[in-house]
């Protein structure tokens, strides 16, 4: 599905398969700082969701006065969570927020992309292992602070300043 593409165009695309995001070949100001990957774009990171299953939980308050700054992709604990592009895994963490998680920089070193409250990582999973776009990662649960009432996948793209701080997106 392009951004560009006539509301109806998204819609019945959205109901058939997987969100695949295209960004115009020049951004608009709004949407220049997204991760660009080419024409194949990103995918939903959780195996089986489509457009439509998508909430956006983006600036949705926190605890101690936070905005969300991700999505929420709720799921049944144990649904794989799929890399979004290529790239290699940075860093794998136990935070008490996130619980299990990884970073994933794509291939410039540009972007993260942030996969959290992760029941457990897909076996063999590790730190600075190339993975490809669509390769289970990790798969849905409810560490860190999730309700385990509500498994989901927690997932938010940042850009990396020049020190590719996986910690400071």
């Amino acid at each position: 599905i392009r951004v560009d593409a006539p509301p109806s165009a998204v819609a019945d695309a959205a109901a058939t398969r997987p969100l695949e995001i295209a960004l115009p070949s020049t951004p608009a100001p709004a949407i220049a700082p997204i991760a660009q990957t080419g024409e194949a774009g990103l995918l939903i990171p959780v195996q089986g969701k489509v457009a439509k299953d998508l909430a956006d939980t983006f600036t949705d308050a926190r605890s101690e006065g936070r905005s969300h700054d991700a999505i929420d992709i709720m799921a049944a604990a144990g649904t794989p969570v799929l890399a979004v592009a290529d790239g290699h895994v940075e860093k794998l963490f136990d935070s008490k927020r996130g619980g299990l998680t990884v970073y994933q920089f794509e291939p410039s070193g540009r972007y993260a992309y942030y996969y959290a409250h992760l029941q457990r990582y897909a076996d063999g999973l590790a730190e600075k292992q190339q993975i490809t776009r669509g390769q289970v990662i990790g798969y849905v649960g409810s560490t860190g602070n999730a309700s385990p009432d509500g498994p989901h996948l927690h997932f938010a793209i940042f850009q990396l300043g020049p020190e590719r701080r996986w910690w400071e997106g």
